[in-house]
């Protein structure tokens, strides 16, 4: 069946592509001028604490996240989207009360920036027995790189499971809602050792389709 969003996410594309292709070469200029950075990555690892739940436990994301423009063809947008990605995340849980580490690694598919921030998601590819999220599922995590850390990080992180992104429906359980490319919460959660680096660009033009 054919998704009746279709057409009009086509439409909002097709306006997109118009007003990207008109100003690509004024955004190549500024950029070439200017020594922006080409593609736009977050890197690092650290570990936090959710501000909502204390407990004796230690969580830590690793990234190495890089942004490859327009490298994922989809039936609808045979370009890609500028937000494609690539790279690894890699999540690690350690439970006091069990006292085990639950690990999980995910292929990343999109990577937004502004400055200092970053928005990821990845799709799990290996899950440690016992861990979450399920091999399949596409997570969403974003970061807020505060600087050069004096004395204490001030980076922060965000995710999307864990009881942040549910899907309530009437008086059943709420379920876990499914996560789009680039899809995440703020980043809610201080990190306490280590820290991330996030390297900004712009989203680039879409690639030119004429021969």
């Amino acid at each position: 069946m054919t998704s009746p969003l279709r057409p009009r996410t086509l439409a909002v594309l097709a306006a997109l592509a118009t007003g990207l292709t008109l100003s690509s070469s004024a955004v190549a200029a500024s950029g070439d001028r200017e020594g922006k950075p080409a593609r736009a990555s977050v890197v690092g690892s650290a570990e936090f604490v959710l501000p909502y739940y204390k407990d004796d436990d230690i969580r830590s994301f690793t990234f190495d996240a890089h942004g490859a423009p327009y490298s994922r063809p989809l039936p609808a947008i045979p370009t890609g989207l500028p937000t494609d990605a690539q790279g690894t995340i890699l999540i690690s849980h350690y439970s006091a009360e069990r006292n085990i580490t639950y690990t999980s690694k995910g292929s990343v598919d999109c990577l937004v920036t502004g400055p200092r921030t970053a928005t990821v998601t990845a799709v799990i590819t290996e899950v440690s027995p016992g861990g979450w999220p399920p091999v399949g599922q596409r997570v969403g995590l974003s970061v807020y790189d505060g600087g050069r850390d004096k004395g204490r990080s001030a980076d922060r992180v965000g995710f999307s499971w864990n009881g942040l992104n549910l899907r309530p429906e009437d008086d059943a359980d709420p379920e876990d809602a499914p996560v789009g490319t680039c899809m995440a919460p703020a980043p809610y959660a201080p990190v306490t050792r280590g820290g991330y680096t996030v390297t900004h660009a712009e989203l680039p033009p879409m690639p030119s389709t004429s021969d």
